[in-house]
């Protein structure tokens, strides 16, 4: 008897196990096999802090969910399908799958040491089983016995078994397995015999599937997308890429002084690649090194950058304000995390707004903006250092570990498509060069050395309005920060205004910045579609804000502000806009929004209107 076939628009699947058992690779694979044949995508990688966290343990699970299909802006709240290696990764995740979810089990690691590790009882673990439909597969003894004649010791055979549960999920889903295969051929080119053992093994995975009845069969709906080249991208490399864009549009050398922190290090892993673009990445001995690296560049005449997340966003503060008195360009990547401290290194935050903006000593004003998808964290990149570059100020750019590690399909821009950049060097004709000398916009030239007759004074002491000597005298300083606070305010005459999405006759204003984008517009969307009137207000630029946001504001009963911390941006938006009754919805998890949560607040506050 032929399977009942499900028809959907989106679905969401969950690979969970150790992080041995290559979750994040198995993921990884299913999401740009989607993505190559046209669908929607986005991910959310989630695995935990430590490199090798114990074995069979809650603790240790690697998890990688996906949400695939038409009209995708989240990787989902809930899972259709559950891949759950062992009792660890199912008591983590089955909350997170919907009811009749399909969750198939490798029953080799189901064992009494097993449910020890787990801190689970075995018939309680199992009671859920009639909430689900759950597909019993010994994928371990499977993987040995399609390996049982390659040749391979019976470790390797073992670290196969995420390519049998990746065929597995092919099946269901019914998604062609060649990238899959080419992958594995590309990526072990010099050790054939593993690369046939996993396509093997995939394939083999493919076919067992097709034999079980009770293993579902989905067709999922194409997504309708405009003609162009694509590519997955996460976060990390598009911040990257935005950066190496800029520079080659301003025709400037590009520099990243950084050093290595999670979630952030993957931006001077990227830009150390492309040497060939004429990059210099520099990987410093601490994070003040780091930065410090970077203004010196930007002295030199590059387009400089310097990346990290909130630990190091604190180290680099003094020097951040450095940068502001200088007046040199500088990006200031923040993928944030959970903190404080060395916090949830592996978890994604926003709480790290309030340090972005006022996280310095002095007045020390910083244009602060957000990305808030994986793809539009090129976009941002390469906006920070526009308004960098042309506005001769050091910029924070804030990003998350959920946006920087998630992916989505991404159109690649031409470049003759991207925003002209201008940069302020001193003309060479100019007889006499008075450094802190302002234009309308109160932005200085900028002369490097080696520009003979532009020789000028630089450093953390306060200068001498216009000439840049330096100076103690009272009313100078007063005017000198009132200069460098009205140089960031009239950024506001470059930004967009803010748009406003979902029902224009609402009441109701949903609010976020950054990253909680697609959680947000789905929510919206969908109540929407439903009757229910709300409108969606999403702020990119945070200092300074968007030129209408205190008329958009004022149009609404009740605005709700969501984000992932303690109501930062709530604040904030209370202390620059005060004539508003903010209510706040606030998740300080380590995980992003889910829909359904938003749904329900905003449906508590129209009960109450």
């Amino acid at each position: 008897m032929d399977k009942k076939i499900i028809e959907v628009d989106q679905v969401v699947i969950k690979f969970a196990g150790d992080s041995g058992d290559g979750m994040q690779l198995t993921g990884t694979q299913f999401s740009n096999t989607s993505a190559l044949i046209g669908d929607d995508v986005s991910t959310f990688p989630d695995y935990p802090a430590e490199i090798r966290a114990p074995q069979g343990t809650v603790g240790g699970v690697s998890g990688f969910q996906l949400n695939f299909g038409k009209k995708v802006d989240t990787p989902g709240d809930f899972a259709d399908v559950l891949v759950a290696m062992n009792p660890a990764a199912l008591k983590a995740n089955v909350v997170w799958a919907k009811d009749g979810a399909t969750i198939i089990i490798d029953t080799d690691a189901f064992t009494d040491k097993n449910f020890v590790k787990a801190g689970c009882n075995e018939e309680k673990l199992k009671e859920i089983y009639n909430d689900f439909n759950v597909i019993e597969a010994p994928i371990t003894s499977l993987t040995k016995e399609s390996l049982k004649d390659s040749g391979l010791d019976a470790k390797s055979m073992v670290r196969s078994k995420n390519m049998f549960a990746l065929g597995m999920v092919y099946c269901i889903f019914d998604r062609p397995m060649e990238h899959s295969v080419t992958f594995l051929e590309k990526k072990f080119a010099k050790k054939t015999a593993v690369a046939e053992a996993n396509i093997k093994v995939l394939k083999d995975g493919f076919n067992y599937a097709v034999t079980i009845h009770a293993m579902p069969s989905y067709r999922v709906h194409s997504s309708t997308i405009e003609k162009g080249v694509y590519r997955n991208v996460n976060g990390n490399t598009a911040t990257a890429w935005g950066l190496l864009a800029a520079a080659e549009k301003a025709n400037l050398p590009f520099f990243l002084g950084s050093y290595p922190i999670t979630p952030a290090s993957e931006i001077l892993v990227e830009i150390e690649k492309r040497r060939d673009l004429g990059a210099k990445a520099f990987q410093a001995e601490d994070e003040i090194g780091g930065i410090m690296t970077s203004i010196g560049a930007a002295f030199a005449g590059h387009l400089a950058a310097t990346s990290t997340s909130g630990p190091g966003l604190a180290l680099k503060g003094e020097a951040l304000g450095l940068a502001v008195i200088t007046e040199l360009p500088l990006v200031v990547v923040n993928v944030q995390r959970g903190g404080p401290s060395t916090g949830l290194p592996t978890k994604t935050e926003q709480s790290d707004l309030f340090q972005a903006l006022f996280g310095r000593n002095g007045e020390s004003p910083v244009p602060v903006i957000a990305a808030s998808t994986p793809s539009n964290c090129f976009n941002y990149a390469f906006e920070a250092a526009k308004i960098a570059l042309e506005h001769m100020t050091p910029v924070v750019l804030l990003t998350d570990g959920f946006i920087a590690n998630g992916t989505e399909p991404w159109k690649i821009p031409a470049m003759k498509d991207m925003p002209e950049i201008t940069t302020q060097f001193i003309g060479k004709d100019t007889k006499e060069y008075l450094p802190y000398l302002r234009d309308k916009k109160m932005v200085r030239k900028w002369a490097v050395p080696g520009m003979k007759g532009y020789e000028h004074r630089i450093g953390g002491l306060e200068k001498m309005e216009v000439t840049g000597n330096v100076s103690y005298v009272p009313e100078n300083h007063e005017a000198m920060s009132i200069e460098r606070d009205e140089k960031v305010k009239n950024i506001v005459n470059d930004i967009p205004e803010l748009e406003i999405e979902g029902n224009k006759d609402a009441e109701v204003l949903v609010v976020g910045w950054g990253s909680t984008y697609g959680h947000l517009t789905t929510a919206v969307r969908e109540m929407n579609e439903a009757g229910t009137k709300v409108a969606h207000a999403h702020f990119n630029y945070i200092n300074p804000l968007p030129k209408n946001t205190a008329d958009v504001l004022s149009k609404y009963k009740e605005i709700i502000v969501f984000e992932l911390n303690l109501g930062q941006f709530a604040k904030y938006l209370r202390m620059m806009h005060p004539n508003n009754h903010y209510e706040y919805y606030d998740k300080i998890q380590g995980l992003p929004l889910t829909v359904t949560e938003i749904k329900e607040k905003v449906n508590q506050i129209l009960e109450q209107l």
